[in-house]
């Protein structure tokens, strides 16, 4: 046997078979042994699964002896005896006797197939083993036919039907479709979407599961209904309309213009309260709420188009209906329009107290008496309240914050004076006034308010109250021989007696009058706060000087002399005298 199946003959080679050339058949055989585990023939070396060998129908393997005649180069190739139990190949059907000599028919059906479906090809009437394993999935590939028996060709035939497909590629039979006698109409071909007609009627698709329509086979039309056509319309048209409005929104918000008013409004009036903070649309709302702009997009677009229109301020505003929104931003800056009560800074409570009862229409004394009875629910710090002495003349005295506050008529007077105690409480938390009392030798953080009171009542320019500062501190030490504890500070003698007044009497006087805020007589600091400073005296009482002075006294507009020693501050008292003179004399 040679490869591929080769049976033993004389006939040379063809040169246009694939393995011409490669050894064994005319040609310079190969060194070494055949890739097929054989010389000169084909060996499998394990047995196909499928291929199960049995007493009658075993693969003939030749073994490897070391005696074997090697295949020599020779037109005449080496004759083979045939095995008597050699396998004929799946589909063969020839005598293994029979030789047919090698001519242009059996050529031909080597070449292209006319051998038997595996036989290796070359038929030259004897049949090894095929060279390839049958598909797996074919049941007929791996079964040998019977032995040494002619059979009829039933594949050679015209009408044969194809050989039967695996179990694992065969496909179920197509069901016929039942034929339909229904005649498509008069409109056969015409596409009347609205008139019923379907447009599908004639395509041509597989379905797996009702097989191919045949060509006599017609699909019924499907009719659409009226009643769909209707909300399919509706729906189009909702979708159009809602398109253009969103669009018209849009283009109105990015290129159109506001609804406006035109001029200075009306003769009526409104009144409207801006909070702190509160943004171009937060104002605009306010406005257009009460009548006086038409519209939001208005004032925000005014305001941003005046250059100072971010500088609108927290208050209260009384303005004209139905301005434009250029006019609302003009009346907004200007301070007229805006009815705020600015608290100064170191004013006492007691005028802040008649700038309430004034602002809302009360009357005189209605706001103090409810701060002295109220003070307690109107939102001081925690600190402040239990510190509070019962020798302290105002409670809330020091923490109604100098600001801008919003007041007008329809507020309650508690009201007000909550939002200033918190706008008090914020700043002092802010610059840690209660963290610090400690680092100051103060006996808590109301004393700190309390210092800050004084520098702000003393001090006559804020670039003097860090030394000021200093001399509180200075003063207010026990051991020192300069004023042994006291402050001699006429600003408590005034808040005790409600004046400003220089002249306020003699020492001797003043160290006969007693009261808690006499610091001409106690030593030490009041019991609580004589005004409500404003942020520089609170962050020199925070962070005072350093100095060694007792004592100071301002000499003209702009100077202020602080002195150590009590002869250095007579000599500076001459100073101010002088300056007094100079004063009354022009």
């Amino acid at each position: 046997m040679t490869e591929y199946g080769r049976g033993p003959g004389s006939e040379p080679w063809h040169p246009e078979d694939p393995l011409y050339g490669d050894g064994g058949w005319g040609g310079q055989q190969a060194d070494g042994p055949s890739p097929y585990g054989g010389q000169g023939q084909y060996h499998p070396q394990q047995p196909h699964p499928q291929h199960q060998q049995d007493p009658q129908q075993a693969h003939y393997q030749q073994q490897p002896h070391p005696q074997q005649h090697q295949q020599q180069p020779h037109p005449q190739q080496h004759q083979q005896h045939p095995h008597p139990h050699q396998q004929q190949a799946p589909y063969g059907d020839w005598d293994t006797g029979r030789q047919q000599s090698y001519d242009q028919q059996g050529y031909a059906q080597a070449q292209y197939g006319g051998g038997q479906p595996g036989d290796g090809g070359w038929d030259t009437g004897q049949h090894g083993q095929v060279p390839y394993g049958g598909d797996p999935a074919d049941p007929y590939g791996g079964q040998p036919a019977g032995y040494a028996e002619e059979r009829p060709d039933y594949y050679g035939t015209p009408d044969a039907y194809p050989p039967p497909e695996p179990p694992g590629r065969r496909r179920p039979a197509p069901e016929p479709e039942p034929e339909s006698d229904w005649d498509p109409g008069p409109d056969q071909g015409e596409h009347a979407f609205f008139a019923g007609g379907g447009d599908d009627e004639d395509d041509d698709y597989d379905d797996p599961g009702r097989g191919r329509r045949g060509r006599g086979g017609k699909k019924p039309k499907k009719r659409r209904s009226g009643c769909a056509c209707l909300v399919v319309t509706l729906v189009f048209a909702g979708g159009l309309g809602g398109v253009g409005y969103f669009g018209y929104q849009f283009y109105q918000d990015r290129f159109g213009t506001a609804p406006d008013y035109s001029g200075d409004g009306i003769d009526a009036t409104a009144t409207v309260t801006i909070d702190k903070g509160a943004g171009g649309y937060d104002i605009g709302n306010k406005l257009k709420e009460a009548g006086i702009v038409k519209s939001v997009d208005a004032f925000v677009s005014a305001q941003g188009k005046n250059p100072n229109g971010q500088k609108i301020q927290a208050g209260v505003y009384t303005l004209n209906k139905q301005m434009s929104a250029a006019s609302a931003v003009e009346m907004m800056l200007s301070p007229k329009s805006r009815n705020n009560l600015i608290i100064p800074e170191g004013k006492r409570n007691v005028w802040v107290y008649n700038q309430i009862d004034e602002r809302l229409k009360l009357k005189k004394g209605t706001t103090k008496d409810i701060a002295h009875k109220q003070w307690k629910t109107l939102g001081l710090p925690k600190w402040a309240s239990a510190n509070m002495s019962s020798e302290v003349m105002d409670p809330l005295e020091g923490f109604l914050y100098p600001s801008s506050y919003p007041v007008a008529k329809g507020q309650k007077p508690e009201e007000v004076l909550r939002k200033m105690v918190a706008e008090a409480t914020a700043k002092y938390d802010a610059m840690g006034v209660e963290a610090q009392a400690e680092q100051l030798d103060l006996d808590n953080p109301l004393q700190v308010v309390t210092v800050a009171s004084l520098v702000q009542a003393e001090g006559k320019y804020k670039h003097d109250f860090e030394k000021v500062a200093t001399v509180v501190y200075n003063r207010l030490k026990p051991g020192n021989t300069e004023t042994y504890g006291l402050l001699d500070f006429d600003s408590t003698v005034n808040y005790l007696k409600g004046q400003s007044k220089l002249a306020i009497g003699s020492v001797d006087q003043l160290r006969n009058l007693k009261h808690p805020y006499n610091t001409y007589k106690i030593k030490g600091l009041p019991p609580g706060p004589i005004g409500n400073p404003g942020e520089v005296a609170i962050k020199s009482a925070l962070s005072p000087a350093k100095g060694n002075w007792y004592y100071f006294v301002s000499v003209s507009e702009d100077e202020t002399l602080f002195a150590e020693t009590n002869e250095e501050q007579n000599r500076n008292r001459k100073k101010y005298e002088k300056y007094l003179e100079e004063q009354n004399g022009q």
